[in-house]
């Protein structure tokens, strides 16, 4: 009988879970990694990238037929930090290939139904963080119109939007970079999940703006092939995300999920 690994009781376990220090390579590993479980588990991974495909089109279309293109701008632009929301599923087949276990689609559903609650939490937070940076820019527009005749006012306006965007665009980021995998992983709750992602994007900023660059490439790529390369992109980025997880954080005292 294999003995679980002895965890600390909830009331000495720190506040945040510890990070390690990343390489500035780390990021390339991950995506060597995920690209690997892809190889490994590629039907399962092409069934949940024809379904983030569908989800995306079908949002898309919506927001294009209301006439919303502010919504639409900001689906796109926030769907990257959104869209592991979607993939809780694929951290499972990476988590069943790393313990040596065959994955499937019944044992991802398994997981996505235990993490709902918690997940849940992960997507209201995504909410409110989209929906006061939608109305962050609209109140920005209210109180700085650009005369398209004016460019110095043009070029502050972009600025002061860009400014505001990348404040917004990072803080999202550091709340669901690694914090989502610890909740397919381990019995933790979102808050301290986020606030310990948010600890290790701080704590290795060259690597972590490195990673961020990178996804919002490869998901770029993904929206410029009319949505077809987020069939392998979304999973692959999911795989890569895992790996950051598994590499980044070392919540030896929160227990794993069975």
């Amino acid at each position: 009988m294999v003995e679980k690994p002895q965890t600390q009781p909830p009331e000495e376990r720190p506040f945040v879970v510890p990070c390690a220090q990343l390489s500035l390579d780390a990021p390339w590993r991950w995506l060597r990694l995920g690209w690997q479980d892809f190889m490994r588990a590629p039907r399962l991974s092409l069934v949940f990238g024809i379904v983030i495909m569908l989800v995306s089109v079908a949002v898309s279309a919506l927001a294009w037929s209301l006439g919303r293109f502010a919504l639409l701008a900001a689906l796109l632009s926030g769907f990257v930090f959104v869209a592991p929301l979607i993939a809780v599923g694929l951290y499972c087949v990476s988590r069943e290939l790393g313990a040596g276990r065959t994955p499937s689609l019944r044992q991802s559903f398994v997981l996505a139904r235990r993490v709902a609650g918690q997940a849940g939490i992960f997507a209201l937070a995504q909410l409110v963080i989209l929906l006061v940076w939608s109305r962050a820019g609209m109140m920005l527009s209210a109180f700085f119109p650009v005369d398209a005749n004016d460019t110095a006012m043009l070029f502050e306006y972009l600025a002061y939007g860009s400014a505001m965007g990348t404040v917004f665009a990072a803080l999202t980021f550091a709340t669901a970079a690694v914090s989502l995998p610890m909740i397919a992983d381990r019995d933790v709750d979102m808050i301290t999940a986020c606030i310990s992602s948010i600890n290790a994007v701080l704590r290795n900023k060259p690597a972590m703006l490195l990673w961020a660059v990178l996804i919002a490439v490869l998901t770029a790529v993904g929206f410029a092939t009319a949505f077809v390369g987020l069939v392998v992109i979304m999973p692959w980025l999911a795989y890569a995300t895992w790996h950051a997880y598994r590499e980044t954080l070392q919540p030896g005292d929160w227990p794993m999920l069975d």
